[in-house]
């Protein structure tokens, strides 16, 4: 059920996020959402979008390096503790989380995570046992 993201690596300079983003409207791929993790030099845009392997071609014909991963994304309840309450499962059950970051919704009372761990299957299997809604990308 894993949803597939798409890791962009660009230059860490002006114009470089509208330059990914405008190359992906242009092509009429919807953004779900969207991460920047930066060093002085370089940046990892982390993307979800409707149509991963079209946003790849697309990204990687325009010169940039990017690739696809497989990444669990799943709903708590959006009350204080929901998400506190996911990650002491994980931390409880040795899961490693890698990085984490928000996913856009519309949908009432939920907040919607996406998270990059070790072993994406035993995440969403384990969050699936104790009652958190995994999303697949038919769900976004």
């Amino acid at each position: 059920m894993a949803i597939r993201q798409l890791s962009v690596f660009v230059e860490n300079k002006k114009g470089s996020l509208h330059e990914i983003t405008d190359v992906l409207a242009k092509a009429g791929l919807d953004l779900r959402s969207m991460c920047v993790a930066d060093t002085q030099n370089f940046g990892i845009v982390r993307i979800i979008t409707n149509d991963p392997d079209k946003a790849a071609k697309i990204l990687t014909d325009e010169g940039h390096a990017a690739n696809i991963r497989e990444v669990a994304a799943f709903a708590v309840p959006d009350v204080p503790g929901g998400l506190a309450k996911a990650l002491n499962l994980l931390e409880t059950n040795g899961e490693n989380i890698e990085y984490m970051y928000a996913l856009v919704t519309s949908a009432e009372g939920k907040a919607y995570t996406v998270m990059r761990t070790d072993d994406t299957a035993r995440t969403e299997a384990l969050l699936a046992a104790n009652g958190i809604e995994i999303l697949d990308e038919a769900k976004l």
